[in-house]
């Protein structure tokens, strides 16, 4: 294998990064207006705007991963209004019933984000000026994004780079640094701070624009609102101001020129040393003059704590700095300074003075924090627990500082105050919370209130969703009971102290960090499957997250729905269910509309070749074909319901019925109107059928269009031919109708008079008033040429049209709005695109869209989806947004006139002048290789499958589009193969469950897995743990998970102390060195255990079949299923293998225990179900084990010995000095030993049975930090792969007869590349087979193995080994795509897959990894583009998406 590709399948969900301001909205836009609410009485100087103000966006970055969410916020009044896949979270606080994230636009970055900071005006909230985003980057890299409306996303504004040979000089001879840049700004938003390797402060000073008097003005006569922008930036070298280790800085409030605060410490000390030098931190204030590029110091503090960490700029009108360390807390400003503290070890500077302290005893180190409010911070502890500082003043005198405890919450990355109501919490090492706060009293507002809610927090969850969530993200106090939400008591009568009271209000799921994985079976695995339905069997059981948050996380790449019931059922080609309201009258209908989700379906139809099938369903599924009126003589096309549920349409080749249940009410038969010969009656018969109540739109065989147009009144449909597309040269290749619904109908807000649109609906509805409620129907078309034209129906007046829609352009916008050239969109490279045409005349002809679909969700603020199917299986999809360009509309009317006045008058009335779709990129779905079968319908929507809602696409490759948070989640299915015909089923036994048949001709009715969450990159269930898991394996007999898990525990010191003594020596502790003042002094340890969990039958929770727990101090380091060969009993016994390690302090020799159990020869008493059969202990940490042809091989401290069984004892066989240091993993296949060591890299050895011998082949002679270590297998070729510290991988081969490897003794570099995460873990799987590789099956191509890998930041990714030919291909587009395509952030791919070796000697080695990041650009490119790189790249459009398609195929694995 010489040749690789790097693919990620899940992307980063561990937030590292989280800031809030106003990115898609300005703050006087208030997008979400509350009423003001009368329930809680707030403090006069809290201000005074009552409710929920203007709500700021959220901006999180998770590894390379950005995204900008809106806060969406619900009244208490409004009903329904968010979608069915949310859960109301949170009962009732302060006028709010509910909020949740809605995700406005996500980047994959080729760089990850160091820090993050939202560079605001500051100011008023009548303000219209939007803020930007500075993210800094390793090793210099800052680049400043603002929204762009026109483009519904981010848009890169300025770049600034300090690296390379002109910038080395700021590094001074350094070339490694502890942290990357890290990036602050001024409240005010007049400047910001980037602190790069260590000392150089880069000042960004923006733009001022919008300043002085006519500021708004201005901002508001340009037309829409501006962001801030950065005008220029230079360097202060803090090492000329005397400053020599800088911790942090921060701008702090209240001055009338920027004013940095920077923490740094004068000379260094160590814990070894604090009781002699203990202070030694400054903070210094430099005024920046940006325009003089000047910075006198103005005043400075000394003597803070060695230990201080972080500052914070304390809010207007009190300003000045908070210290925070990890013992105590310092306010400082010009004028007072005051401390507090928290702890025995906070100590004064001179033994005179007393410190005032808290009540109660915490440490802050590794805290986070925000303001809730001017006077009072949050602080989110290393422990999860929540602190209120309250700084107590009077005018600008700070005279104390208050620490209360609040509750307890999930362990932090990053904390943000998003708006004056919400904060939110994002965590590395749990799922990232969005909380609600109100503040009062404590004197005004009763307690019992408080408690009341609390109660009712997440009452209102249905049972399964409760079990799904239940992970962490509820708040819990802190004595760990599940939401009781208190609030802090007051200290002392005379403080009126504020008391918060919080809710939770969503969560965004996160898997990270991955420490292990194993990966075994599902519980409704299949044994019967082959091919690739045959993965969809497995499933990753992962240990992730850490402390109380640590959990499995059960990952199932794709969607394996639990069976009820299955029929054979050979050629069907369509189902569809149906509901039937008994004749009710109108009255009574409206009434029930809410709910109608909730009404179950009367009949389901099913079409075969030659006849159809109606079944009843009621409780059991029974044919009724009998004894109704359906057509059933030949197939159905089409089948649904009409007004409002009170017919039923069948469409069927020639004709279509409607009926009153089991009633016909009326048929109709399709005859073209003007039948001059019999030929053509025959020939055109209905080929495509869409509905949407009261219309039916058919598409005949040939090509012309007929809408059936139902009369509500008399529930009868009469037959219309649009005039529209009589005349047209251009054949139509597919159309659909859209249904706009709801009260304010969302295309509506599109239309150049949107304005009459609101006040009167009457006048622009077109039919009767019985409709207003319902929305407006459109019809969707496109032609063979590759137009879309958008219809309102039944007028068939054209609203929006598009030129060559199946090209995929990122953008699509009315083609009317011809946009003035400064508009970048619009910006052509006509001599390419002539190029293009003249030489790939071929492919670009023949593609078509053959199938189109166009669904808005329900949700208050859903917008719809438009998707489109090209012959060759692409599937395009775009959402719709508004963008509303006042200036330019302006002047397309002046450049019309000049055309034709009267042309523009009609243009202009009613065109969705303002609507526009930007397209999606769909990660995970495979493109179905195009087939010759005659099309048929693969979209079916769903409004409510297991509370999901979204769209199933049917065909070879099915999958799951699910709607949430306005973002398309895709997961495939692969467990049947083709899927013929999917329809949904409501009924008793069938709780918002499904249908489908597949190819092989089985009818199988099925619910989705309720315990799963489908709002993460794959469907994901996690299971709770209360612990920290650290190695989880795989028992296939029983199915079961041995885990080794870690619970913090307080003990008393003394007991902590005595098990560190060494046993057999005499030391004793003295004493006095115990604190005698404080004998419940009590110290926090991790006490370690093995449990073996089952995963239930059921689904739920899993149950802990066993514990094994290991002894005080002792670690266990790995567990292990081994497969021994008994040398008496002459057979293998497979055997749970422990290797653990005594923890006792640098004073005592390391020793470890390896132990054996056998697990569950009697099923009958699970009691015992595990067994000891031997333990021993061994010099050394016993860090790895492996089974090694039947031998136990045990890596213990510096040397690796082999073991072989008796049954009763383990006797070393052979054994050999390496590693030198520490094994951190350990392969095996055949006899080859893959180790790897914590510092100095690998070791490749092999085991000879003849002499007994364990022999080095050959080593990395580098040092290298390895994290995980694998072999990679591709035919015959062997290769070694490492993961390092820098979030490298390495591949390395053992080639004994090249020149370089030193006679063998040295292992040869295949390829390296960086990932930009921490791997912890390979697992070596087998390639699947995809359609092309029918080879023999012993050949090369079957014995490929690809490598699934695991990350700290969440992610999920693998190596596939590549042929040459497929690798040489790729790096050339690879190549070229560098440059076609415009990067997010600008940031470079080339420069970011560079080896990182952080300083260290490193000679780079080959480039023989693809990386698959950079490559699914190509499929979003617009096809021309695609055509010509192809071209220029020597191939062909069709190759290029085989090879990739091949790839993603392959490593289908779960």
């Amino acid at each position: 294998m010489s040749y690789a590709a790097y693919k990620m399948m899940h992307w980063p969900t561990g937030i590292e990064n989280c800031a809030s301001g106003y990115i898609t909205h300005s703050a006087s836009d208030f997008p979400t207006q509350i009423p003001p609410s009368q329930t809680d009485d707030l403090e006069s100087e809290w201000p005074l705007k009552k409710g929920i103000g203007p709500v700021p966006n959220l901006v999180v970055s998770a590894g390379n991963v950005l995204e900008v969410y809106l806060v969406r916020v619900q009244e208490e009044d409004t009903k329904a209004s968010r979608p069915p896949g949310e859960v109301r979270r949170g009962g009732l606080m302060a006028g709010v019933s509910g909020a949740w994230l809605e995700l406005v636009c996500h980047y994959r970055l080729h760089g990850n984000v160091e820090t993050m900071a939202v560079l605001s005006i500051g100011g008023d909230d009548g303000c219209r000026r939007r803020d930007a985003i500075v993210l800094a980057f390793q090793d210099a890299k800052i680049s400043v994004l603002e929204y762009d409306d026109s483009i519904h996303g981010l848009r890169l504004s300025s770049m600034h780079c300090f690296e390379g040979p002109e910038w080395h000089y700021l590094k001074r001879g350094r070339e490694s640094f502890a942290r990357g840049p890290l990036v602050k700004v001024d409240p005010q938003g007049r400047c910001g701070g980037v602190l790069v390797y260590g000392l150089q402060m880069i000042t960004l000073k923006a733009a001022q624009a919008g300043y002085g008097l006519g500021g708004d003005d201005e901002a508001g006569g340009s037309g829409g609102t501006v962001s801030v922008r950065i005008e220029s930036s230079y360097v202060i070298n803090l090492r000329d101001l005397d400053m020599k280790h800088v911790k942090d800085f921060t701008f702090v409030h209240g001055y009338i020129e920027p004013v940095l605060v920077i923490l740094h410490e004068g000379e260094l000390t160590w814990s070894g040393r604090t009781s002699l030098k203990q202070h030694t931190c400054v903070i210094s204030a430099l005024s920046i003059s940006t325009t003089l590029k000047q910075h006198p110091l103005i005043w400075s503090a000394a003597n803070l704590p060695h230990d201080a960490y972080k500052l914070l700029a304390v809010p207007s009108p009190i300003g000045g700095v908070l210290v925070i360390c990890a013992n105590t807390i310092h306010y400082h400003s010009q004028s007072v300074s005051c401390m507090l503290g928290l702890n025995n070890f906070s100590l004064p500077i001179e033994s005179s003075q007393e410190i005032p302290r808290s009540n109660f005893s915490v440490e802050l180190d590794a805290a986070n924090t925000t303001w809730l409010s001017h006077d009072v911070a949050m602080f989110s502890t290393k422990t999860g627990e929540l602190l209120l500082l309250t700084l107590v003043y009077d005018g600008r005198v700070v005279q104390r500082l208050e620490l209360s405890k609040s509750k307890a919450s999930v362990l932090t990355s990053g904390i943000t105050t998003v708006g004056n109501s919400f904060f939110f919490l994002g965590s590395r090492l749990g799922d990232s919370l969005l909380v609600q706060y109100s503040c009062g009293i404590a004197t005004s507002m009763s307690s019992g209130y408080v408690k009341d809610e609390g109660a009712d927090i997440e009452g209102d969850v249905p049972s399964a969703k409760r079990l799904r969530r239940a992970s962490s993200d509820a708040l819990q106090d802190a004595s760990g009971e599940e939401l009781s939400l208190y609030t802090s008591a007051p200290n002392n009568s005379d403080s009126a102290q504020k008391t918060f009271s919080f809710a939770v209000r969503d969560s965004l799921i996160n898997i990270g960090p991955l420490k292990d994985f194993s990966y075994g079976l599902r519980i409704n695995a299949d044994p019967n499957a082959v091919g690739i339905a045959k993965q969809s069997n497995y499933e990753l059981v992962c240990c992730s997250g850490h402390g109380k948050n640590g959990a499995l996380c059960v990952l199932q790449q794709s969607v394996r729905p639990e069976l009820i019931t299955e029929v054979e059922l050979a050629g069907c080609k369509g189902i569809w269910t149906v509901y039937h309201k008994s004749t009710r009258g109108h009255s009574a209908d409206s009434s029930k509309t809410v709910s109608q989700d909730d009404e179950y379906h009367a009949y389901l139809i099913i079409s075969l070749e030659t006849r159809t099938m109606v079944l009843e369903t009621a409780d059991l599924l029974g044919e009724v074909t009998e004894s109704v009126d359906y057509y059933v003589q030949g197939s159905t096309i089409a089948a649904g319901n009409l007004f409002g549920r009170r017919r039923v349409v069948q469409v069927y080749a020639r004709g279509a019925r409607i009926l009153d249940g089991s009633y016909m009410t009326q048929d109709l038969s399709l005859t073209p109107p003007s039948s001059e010969s019999s030929s053509s009656t025959e020939s055109s018969t209905v080929l495509s059928v869409s509905i949407a109540d009261p219309y039916v739109l058919l598409r005949m065989t040939d090509g012309s269009i007929q809408l059936l147009i139902g009369d509500p009144s008399t529930c009868t449909v009469s037959v219309n031919v649009p005039t529209v597309f009589d005349g047209s040269k251009d054949p139509i290749s597919t159309c659909t109708l859209y249904h706009d619904k709801g009260p304010d109908p969302w295309l509506r807000k599109t239309s150049t008079d949107a304005w009459l649109s609101t006040g009167i609906a009457e006048g622009i509805d077109g039919y009767d008033g019985s409709q207003h409620d319902q929305g407006d129907i459109y019809c969707v078309v496109c032609y063979e040429s590759g137009t879309l034209e958008i219809f309102e129906v039944p007028s068939f007046k054209c609203v929006f049209s598009v030129d060559k829609f199946m090209s995929g352009k990122t953008h699509l916008m009315d083609s009317s709005y011809r946009a003035p050239s400064k508009d970048p969109l619009k910006l052509k490279k006509t001599k390419s695109e002539e190029m293009t045409s003249q030489v790939n005349k071929e492919p670009a002809e023949n593609m078509k869209v053959v199938e189109l679909a166009m669904q808005r969700w329900s949700g208050q603020y859903s917008r719809p989806f438009l998707f489109g199917i090209l012959t060759d299986g692409t599937m395009l999809c775009y959402h719709a947004y508004v963008y509303e360009g006042q200036e330019s509309t302006l002047k397309i009317e002046e450049s019309v006139s000049a055309h034709s006045s009267a042309e523009l008058s009609t243009i202009s009335t009613s065109r969705l002048r303002n609507l526009r779709f930007v397209r999606i990129p769909l990660e995970s779905f495979t493109r179905e290789e195009s087939s010759t079968v005659i099309p048929r319908q693969r979209i079916a929507m769903f409004k409510n499958v297991g509370g999901y809602q979204g769209l199933f696409l049917s065909g070879s490759r099915p999958a799951w589009f699910m709607v949430c948070r306005e973002r398309l989640r895709v997961h495939p299915q692969l467990c049947d193969g083709l899927v013929v015909a999917f329809t949904v089923l409501h009924n008793v036994n069938c709780n918002h469950g499904l249908i489908y048949v597949t190819s092989q001709g089985f009818l199988k009715i099925c619910q989705l897995p309720s315990l799963s969450s489908y709002d993460n990159y794959w469907p994901v269930q996690k299971i709770p743990l209360r612990g920290t898991p650290h190695q989880v394996t795989y028992f296939a007999e029983k199915n079961l998970y041995p885990l080794i898990i870690s619970v913090p525990v307080a003990r008393p010191l003394s007991q902590v102390l005595s098990s560190l003594v060494d046993q057999e020596g005499s030391h004793q502790i003295e004493h006095d060195s115990l604190s005698s003042n404080d004998p419940h002094q009590s110290y926090t340890i991790d006490e370690f255990e093995v449990r073996i969990l089952e995963p239930e039958k059921s689904g739920g929770s899993w149950e802990t079949r066993a514990t094994i727990p290991m002894q005080s101090s002792e670690n266990a380091l790995t567990v292990r299923m081994v497969t021994l060969f008994n040398n008496l009993t002459r057979e293998s016994e497979t055997l749970l293998a422990i290797g653990t390690a005594y923890v006792q302090g640098e004073d005592v020799a390391a020793r470890g225990r390896v132990l054996l159990f056998s697990i569950g020869k009697s099923s009958d008493n699970p009691q015992n179900l595990v067994s000891e059969v031997y333990s021993k202990e061994l010099k050394g940490a016993i860090s790895a084990l492996a089974s090694l042809q039947g031998h136990l091989l045990i890596a213990s401290g510096p040397k690796i010995i082999l073991h072989k069984w008796t049954g009763t004892e383990l006797n070393g066989v052979a054994f050999y000095d390496v590693p030198p240091l520490y094994v951190v993993s350990l392969n095996i296949v055949k006899n080859f030993i893959l180790l790897g060591d914590i510092h100095k890299s690998i070791y490749f050895l092999n085991w000879k049975e003849q002499g007994a011998q364990l022999s080095l082949l050959a080593k990395d002679f580098g040092a290298l930090n390895c994290y995980a270590t694998e072999f990679l297998i591709d035919g015959t070729t062997l290769s070694l792969v490492v993961s390092d510290d820098q979030k490298n991988i390495q591949i390395f081969y053992y080639a004994p007869k090249m020149l370089e490897s030193w006679k063998g003794q040295k292992l040869l570099p295949r390829a390296e590349f960086h990932v930009g995460a921490h791997i912890t873990k390979f697992l070596r799987l087998q390639m699947l087979p995809t359609d092309r590789t029918t080879t023999a099956p012993g050949s090369d191509k079957t014995n490929r193995f690809a490598l699934l890998f695991g990350t700290l930041d969440g992610s999920i990714g693998c190596i596939a080994p590549l042929d040459e030919l497929t690798f040489r291909r790729l790096q050339t587009l690879q190549r070229k795509l560098a440059d076609a395509v415009p990067h997010a952030c600008g940031l470079n791919p080339k420069s970011f897959r560079q080896f990182r070796s952080n300083g260290k000697a490193h000679r780079p080695g080959p480039d023989n990894i693809v990386d698959c990041e950079l490559l699914c650009h190509y499929e979003m490119l617009p096809l021309e583009e695609q055509l010509e790189i192809g071209h220029q790249i020597g191939t062909t459009r069709a190759q290029i998406l085989s090879n990739l398609n091949d790839l993603s195929l392959g490593t289908s694995f779960l």
